[in-house]
């Protein structure tokens, strides 16, 4: 196989809208995908002229990029499918093209969440290298004290693992009510966070992601990006073509 044209595989299959290289990678492993009727590997390459079937269908990495601004609403899951058969993202969208989300939001959590078929972009969007800064209007159950919000600012220990520095600007007519710009996006982070304190999160939602935010879109609906948007987000993470 030539590799002056080839690809790593999980970029292949990103590309062709099935899912973020992360999410390939775990495909390719669980020996769902073959390459010209043989089980893939993980580190493949392979080449437009390779037959890349996945689940038993063919990909190909030609297709129709989709990117979708959503103002997410309570009770539904960020994820392409649910075990337990809960109400998806996609459930909520219902669009014609396969698409994905780009990070997560937990159930209860609301605001910008960005979905695509453009794996490349997603992976970088989601890569810690790139950081893609976040915002979060945040109502605790309690007051929030000057010493803990500026130990989150400087990084806390969760799980044996510091988090990165953020920023936190207090309502001052009402202290239980905050905005926090992050660039981290690990599993419940900012719940997590305040928890450390015996603080509750009573409300989180997602006013800012990567610049882009809901103004003019309703909770549970979405919006087409427009082509500046797209630009901009692709030089954010050093792609410089636009899809």
């Amino acid at each position: 196989m030539s590799t002056q044209q080839s690809v790593r595989l999980n970029r292949f299959i990103a590309e062709a809208g099935i899912c973020s290289r992360r999410a390939a990678d775990t495909l390719i492993g669980e020996g769902r995908v073959t390459i010209n009727g043989k089980k893939a590997i993980l580190g493949m390459h392979v080449t437009p002229q390779d037959s890349v079937l996945v689940d038993g269908k063919i990909i190909s990495n030609k297709h129709r990029s989709a990117y979708l601004l959503f103002n997410k609403p309570k009770d539904c899951i960020t994820s392409a499918h649910d075990e337990r058969g809960r109400r998806t993202v996609l459930d909520v969208i219902n669009y014609h093209d396969r698409i994905f989300p780009v990070g997560r939001l937990d159930r209860n959590s609301t605001g910008v969440l960005l979905l695509t078929n453009d794996g490349e972009l997603a992976h970088r969007l989601m890569h810690p290298r790139y950081g893609v800064e976040k915002t979060y209007f945040v109502v605790l159950d309690k007051p929030l004290q000057r010493m803990h919000a500026k130990e989150i600012e400087n990084g806390i220990m969760l799980e044996g693992e510091k988090t990165s520095e953020c920023k936190i600007d207090v309502n001052a007519n009402d202290k239980t009510e905050l905005t926090l710009t992050m660039h981290e996006g690990r599993n419940r982070q900012v719940r997590r966070m305040f928890e450390e304190y015996g603080y509750l999160v009573a409300k989180l939602d997602r006013i800012v992601y990567a610049g882009l935010t809901p103004r003019g879109i309703k909770r549970g609906e979405w919006r087409h990006l427009i082509r500046s948007e797209i630009a901009r987000l692709r030089k954010l993470v050093r792609l410089t073509e636009v899809a």
